[in-house]
């Protein structure tokens, strides 16, 4: 009797994490950031070691919402970290093309000046 009490605890444990996972998931308004989904998974990873804890210590509604809260804050920092290089990675993009096409300008420049001088 004790073990399908303690069973439902963390089934009805898991159950709340999927589903405040899917909300914070559902509330992004459009493509989902690195920061959000490192945040999603610290928090639903978080929220299965904190249940999985506090179902050895009778407590496992209590663990999963620390799981829960640690996990977030942790996926949040590390996702924030990766978005930042995403972010420095997808800024050299742009300056890589934005030079590739000044270089290509001052190409045709220098055709267009050579054509010009040998017209002379």
């Amino acid at each position: 009797m004790n073990k399908q009490l303690n069973l439902k605890k963390l089934s009805g444990s898991m159950v709340v994490t999927v589903l405040c996972g899917s909300l914070l998931v559902g509330c992004a308004g459009g493509q989902i950031t690195t920061r959000e989904k490192g945040a999603a998974i610290g928090a639903l990873g978080g929220a299965t070691a904190g249940g999985i804890i506090g179902t050895a210590v009778r407590r496992p509604a209590a663990g999963a919402g620390i799981g829960t809260v640690l996990g977030l804050g942790a996926g949040a920092l590390i996702g924030d970290q990766l978005q930042g290089r995403e972010n420095q990675a997808n800024e050299q993009d742009r300056q890589i093309y934005q030079n590739q096409a000044e270089v290509e300008r001052q190409r045709a420049e220098l055709e267009r000046l050579r054509r010009q001088r040998s017209e002379y």
